[in-house]
């Protein structure tokens, strides 16, 4: 049971490694942390509820999810062929298509949450 439990700290330990290489290397990470904390300030100022506070998360959870997983697509198939390849390319391209879904999904989100809240103000 021992080896269990360190073995959950080795790897909690290298999704926190992961998790910090993204922040610190990734620019487009490091731009949606920026515009995600912004909303997250915004949404104390205009007091989202407890339910928005929850999609929000998620949303930008997802987004900074697949984005991780699109730059790891993308340094796996650089290391696997340094050169352009269309099926290269490709692979990419599918990786990037499906941030782009979880970036949309999440301005939607943020949509329906906000334009009640601003309508509020005007």
């Amino acid at each position: 049971m021992n080896d269990f439990f360190k073995g959950r700290a080795a790897s909690l330990k290298f999704a926190v490694k992961g998790c910090c290489l993204l922040i610190k290397t990734e620019h487009s990470v490091i731009a949606q942390t920026s515009i995600f904390l912004s909303i997250i300030v915004l949404g104390a100022i205009v007091g989202i509820s407890k339910q928005d506070w929850i999609n929000q998360t998620l949303g930008m959870g997802l987004v900074l999810s697949i984005e991780g997983v699109n730059t790891a697509v993308e340094k796996l198939a650089d290391f696997v062929h340094i050169d352009q390849h269309p099926k290269i390319g490709f692979i990419k391209d599918i990786a990037a298509g499906a941030v782009t879904f979880a970036a949309i999904t999440f301005f939607i989100i943020f949509l329906i949450t906000y334009i009640p809240y601003i309508q509020q103000y005007v």
